[in-house]
């Protein structure tokens, strides 16, 4: 089997011939054509992974045929062979997609290795990254198994996030595989950390811990906020780590990167329990304290982040920061978006202007819901690419782009991640028990204990206690909870969803950003 197909295209190709069969003896099929049409409607009808084509022929030129073959197939690599190398025609060649170029007369090694570039690349990236992962694997094992602490964690997560993302460019399905038993085998060690340490971590004026959701506004960016130049805090909701690192080329193209860090979110890893920490500066059961009349438990009616200018507000005047003239906008839909590219310029004279962006959560709630989602974001590789692809298209992005030019700090956060579901386990409580997948508290919680963390007295968890009795519970690793009734069709409709709520690396490490325009 051939390594490659390859078309060369010459109205001189006789006098190339013992390139043909050098080409040839190095593995490589050539087909051989004098003029651009026969090659086009060859390009049509076969399979060809690289065209050669002279840029002087008569008739049709290389470059229309070179303009006609990517209409055809816009992804087929082209090398242009040509007898000059003028401005303009390297200008119109360039501009037309080619993959490399030569000069006349060319020497065989030359077009082989041109060849070996365009073609042996991805594969040679796949080897370089797998053989680099193995590599790492064992210094990723011992690291897991040397009782890591909060800080190694956040390490941990950001290196297997490292060759998840190297491993897209692989081939080798094995090595996936391994990584993912890998990631699978750190989030069962992530349950047994957190579970060990997590009500110390939030017990009332606790000194040890990582910073959470409810300092994270207090350590990460009320000190960069300076009289002069606006701070921009968009906190976009569900942003796991990952999806950071997918967009963060498209921020790189306006802003300078100047720190990449996490911190924890807390529990439930759920939109109003996380959002509202962030602004607040408390965790839920002091927010139900100060403000007993905003703080809504998962089963009441009405909004339950309907508060947190207020809340954050009211953490301004705790940390004597008064001070700081803010804003706070919230695009929940695409009009809100295009309100804040309109307004954007209008946001300049405060010290603060905090953006919720509530895109990626609505995301993966639609992806949940609708089939064409399901195939669009069916895997980590799918739902980082779907990402990155709104956020390049986002209103946000283009408000963004608007004060690029203007001196600014840029904050970017996010409340929890997600993880993707795919073992069911049953729960069982009675009415007043909650629906959600990756956590639940109610009253008579039956479940099995290996599979979560139970906290009886949810004070110990820094929440409040909807009904007396009322216990929570979080789902471990990639678990969901599931009631008996109906079991099955609840199984196979959220299963390989993207879910929140409880305890994983996914969930509960997640992204705070630091930039400043170039």
């Amino acid at each position: 089997m051939a390594l490659a197909n390859i078309i060369w295209v010459d109205d001189e190709i006789e006098s190339l011939q013992s390139q043909k069969i050098f080409l040839e003896n190095k593995g490589y099929h050539v087909e051989t054509f004098t003029n651009g049409f026969d090659a086009i409607d060859f390009v049509k009808e076969n399979q060809v992974d690289v065209a050669l084509i002279d840029e002087s022929m008569p008739g049709i030129t290389g470059l229309e045929t070179l303009a006609q073959i990517k209409e055809i197939n816009s992804r087929l690599p082209v090398v242009l062979i040509t007898k000059n190398e003028t401005e303009n025609l390297m200008d119109d060649a360039i501009g037309s997609q080619i993959s490399d170029y030569l000069i006349k007369p060319v020497n065989p090694n030359q077009v082989l290795l041109s060849l070996k570039k365009i073609i042996d690349n991805k594969r040679l990236i796949a080897e370089k990254t797998t053989s680099a992962y193995q590599q790492q694997f064992r210094n990723l094992f011992m690291a897991l198994n040397s009782n890591p602490d909060y800080n190694e964690w956040m390490d941990i997560y950001k290196k297997l996030t490292y060759w998840e993302l190297e491993m897209e460019k692989s081939d080798s399905p094995e090595m996936r595989e391994v990584l993912q038993t890998q990631k699978s085998e750190a989030n069962t060690e992530f349950f047994k950390f957190v579970s060990r340490n997590y009500a110390k971590w939030v017990a009332p004026n606790s000194k040890e811990g990582p910073i959470m959701s409810h300092t994270v506004f207090r350590f990460k960016a009320l000190p960069h906020v300076e009289k002069g130049t606006p701070t921009f805090f968009i906190l976009l909701d569900n942003l796991r780590f990952d999806q950071w690192k997918a967009i963060q080329p498209v921020f790189a193209e306006s802003f300078r990167i100047l720190e990449e860090e996490t911190f924890y979110s807390i529990l439930p890893t759920a939109t109003q329990y996380c959002r509202n920490a962030v602004f607040a500066g408390l965790m839920p059961i002091d927010i139900e304290k100060h403000f007993p009349v905003q703080w809504k438990n998962d089963e009441e009616e009405g909004g339950k982040n309907l508060y947190e200018e207020d809340f954050f507000r009211a953490q301004l005047k705790r940390l004597k920061r008064e001070d700081i003239r803010f804003s706070y906008t919230k695009v929940v839909n695409y009009q809100a978006g295009q309100d804040l590219v309109n307004n954007i310029h209008n946001l300049m004279g405060n010290d603060l202007n905090i953006i919720v962006y509530n895109f990626v959560d609505m995301m993966s709630h639609a992806r949940t819901e609708m089939e064409v989602l399901k195939e669009l974001a069916g895997d980590e590789i799918s739902y980082r690419s779907v990402t990155r692809s709104w956020f390049e298209h986002s209103p946000l992005n283009q408000a963004l782009k608007k004060i690029a030019d203007k001196k600014i700090n840029l904050i970017l956060a996010t409340d929890h991640g997600s993880v993707r579901v795919k073992s069911p386990v049953k729960v069982i409580g009675d009415k007043q028990t909650t629906t959600n997948l990756r956590y639940k508290h109610g009253r008579n919680l039956h479940y099995e204990p290996r599979d979560v963390l139970a906290f009886r007295d949810p004070r110990e968890a820094g929440l409040p206690t909807p009904n007396v009795n009322s216990s929570f519970i979080f789902a471990k690793e990639d678990l969901f909870l599931c009631y008996p009734n109906n079991y099955n069709y609840y199984v196979n409709y959220y299963r390989n969803t993207f879910q929140h709520g409880g305890i994983s690396l996914e969930e509960m490490i997640v992204p705070v950003i630091r930039m400043t325009s170039r």
